[in-house]
């Protein structure tokens, strides 16, 4: 079975399938090259802590947590699992995650795409290796590397992963821009975005509650990337 015919199905009247093959593997392959350069290339991480703040505090103890994207494990998973939470990571980045596992070796981590964990999928409700429910989820700058027309379908698959009135914490870089190239130490990843007026409307489409929302300006140490304006936004799964 090929990986279109194998991700076909929930994808009914997904537009743009056939040009989002869902080939990851340039992104992947940026990620292991960078490996730890990126927590030197973003040494403080502030407004990323104050939302897993949020998360980790709102949360019941003991919740289970998706940190969707997970990276290194720095700051989210070991944020969230020192708050007392069970922490899950899922990264397509094999670098990657050998580094969280490294940092949080008390979490589990699972290489994995977010399209895995849809309704049906193998690491989705109803699929044979499920990982969830949950009851928070932490995606923090994980969306911006999909194509513009997949992040609808990303943060519906989120919702169906949380428990009702679960938590999302959503981090995304504040732009207008849909797969496009940039340079990121030393290599080129793609990244999408939306003005917050246009991103707020997505979350909520997907069923989500804002309950709070944040921005700071960052600019990354010893980096090509200019300055960006994130966004963070704090979310409730509406049943």
């Amino acid at each position: 079975m090929s990986g279109e015919e194998e991700y076909r199905d929930g994808y009914e009247g997904y537009e743009d399938f056939d040009r989002l093959a869902l080939d990851r593997s340039g992104q992947a392959d940026a990620f292991d090259t960078i490996g730890d350069r990126y927590d030197d290339a973003f040494p403080h991480k502030e407004g990323q802590v104050e939302a897993g703040r949020w998360l980790a505090e709102t949360l019941p103890p003991g919740s289970r947590v998706l940190d969707v994207g997970c990276g290194t494990g720095l700051p989210t998973a070991r944020q969230l699992f020192d708050a007392g939470h069970e922490v899950v990571g899922i990264d397509i980045s094999p670098g990657m995650l050998k580094l969280a596992r490294d940092n949080v070796p008390e979490a589990t981590f699972h290489h994995v795409d977010i399209v895995d964990l849809r309704v049906g999928g193998r690491y989705g409700p109803g699929g044979p290796r499920a990982l969830g429910p949950f009851d928070g989820i932490a995606a923090f700058f994980t969306l911006l590397l999909l194509p513009r027309p997949e992040i609808p379908y990303a943060l519906r698959t989120l919702y169906t992963a949380l428990r009702p009135e679960g938590l999302l914490g959503l981090g995304m870089v504040e732009s207008d821009i849909d797969d496009f190239p940039i340079p990121f130490l030393g290599n080129s990843v793609r990244v999408s975005g939306y003005l917050r007026d246009e991103l707020r409307q997505v979350v909520r489409d997907a069923g989500f509650e804002i309950t709070g929302e944040d921005s700071h300006a960052y600019a990354p140490a010893s980096t090509d990337v200019p300055p960006e304006i994130q966004l963070y936004l704090n979310c409730r799964r509406r049943a």
